[in-house]
Order: structure tokens, then C-alpha cells, then sequence
């Protein structure tokens, strides 16, 4: 049976609240949904990725278990910290993975395996996040709409509903931060002659 996003929101209410008995019961109810994000995050990564799915979901849940002061509003503002916290556990992986191979793992590669290394999902989600970190300097509403939509696989109502806008002005922001993301990273790739074709 899938719980109602009443049923979602009371718990996490009742949770923020500190009521630890609540997020107990939540947990069996948002897991599914938590699966599925992290299935849309893990289809943007490479076939050979080495962190696992369950991984994800387990990192993003535990540090949904360690927000402080937290005031969850509804069921949507949390999947999309949920959706968020994964994007920053992928980004964590994929920046530990390019320290290791810049030499934090001091093993040599041919410089055809170097090539190959320097054009991996790794440093595009990187320059994705340096570039969100950016718009949302001057934009926080068009990087959320970003996070909820691309990251998070939320649709432009749900979006409208946790930001409290229309959906129109939603559909305005996801055209014009996806425009301005495109310009960043190219402009990015070009400036470290990173190819994002």
C-alpha cells in the first residue's frame, strides 16, 4: 500500500518534532521512494560505477537521520533533501575518486588509460555541481528547481508545490537554468579542455 503524503508529512512533522518512533514507522514508507531516487541518480553514472545502489540510499538516509534542527514542511521538501544529499554522496565519491587518481593512490597509467580517466562521469558531476553551487549564489530558486527536477525526478507540479510557486514560473526556471548550466559547463570544459560531448 503506498502511504499518503499525510500519512508522509505527520511522521516527519511528528519527527522533527523529536519524536524518534515516527521516524521508525517513516522509514519503511519513504524507502521505496528513496530507491527510486537514487535508481534515477545512478542511471546518470557510468555502467561500471562502483558504488552500489543501496550504498547510495543508505549514505543519503543516514544523513537525512543526522539533520539537526530540522522543520520538515511536507513529504516533497523531503525527497528533495533526500535527492540532494544523494547528489552530494555521488559528488563526494566522484571527487575521491579523482584525488585517487591524480596520485592519492600513487598507481601508474599508461597515458592512453589517462585519457580515457580524464573524460569519466566523474568530472562532469563535478562541473555540474560547481556550476549548480554557482547559479544558486545568485539564484537559489533555479538551482532548487534543478536539484527537485533533474536530481531529485520530481515533476513540475511536485516541484511548484514544495517551492510554493506556480508551475509555470517552474517551467520558466527549469528552461532558463538548464540554458545558463549548459553555458557554465561548456564554458568549463573549454577553460580545462574537458570534452562533454
Amino acid at each position: 500500500m503506498t502511504p499518503s503524503p499525510e500519512d508522509v508529512t505527520r511522521l516527519l512533522l511528528d519527527w522533527g518534532n523529536g519524536n524518534v518512533a515516527a521516524l521508525e514507522q517513516l522509514t519503511p514508507l519513504v524507502y521505496e521512494e528513496l530507491r527510486r531516487l537514487a535508481h534515477q541518480h545512478m542511471n546518470r553514472e557510468r555502467r561500471d560505477h562502483t558504488l552500489q545502489t543501496s550504498a547510495l540510499i543508505n549514505e543519503a538516509f543516514l544523513r537525512l537521520t543526522q539533520q539537526r534542527e530540522m522543520h520538515w514542511q511536507n513529504r516533497a521538501q523531503f525527497f528533495s533533501i533526500a535527492s540532494r544529499l544523494m547528489r552530494r554522496v555521488l559528488i563526494d565519491y566522484a571527487r575521491a575518486r579523482q584525488f585517487q587518481k591524480r596520485g592519492g593512490g600513487a598507481k601508474q597509467v599508461s597515458l592512453s588509460e589517462a585519457a580515457y580517466v580524464s573524460q569519466e562521469r566523474a568530472e562532469e558531476l563535478v562541473a555540474l555541481d560547481e556550476a549548480l553551487n554557482t547559479l544558486a549564489g545568485f539564484d537559489e530558486r533555479k538551482s532548487k528547481v534543478v536539484e527537485m527536477r533533474f536530481f531529485g525526478g520530481m515533476s513540475v507540479e511536485e516541484t511548484a508545490a514544495a517551492l510554493d510557486v506556480s508551475t509555470n514560473t517552474v517551467k520558466r526556471d527549469w528552461s532558463t537554468a538548464k540554458a545558463w548550466l549548459y553555458r557554465r559547463i561548456k564554458k568549463q570544459a573549454q577553460a580545462h579542455q574537458i570534452d562533454f560531448s
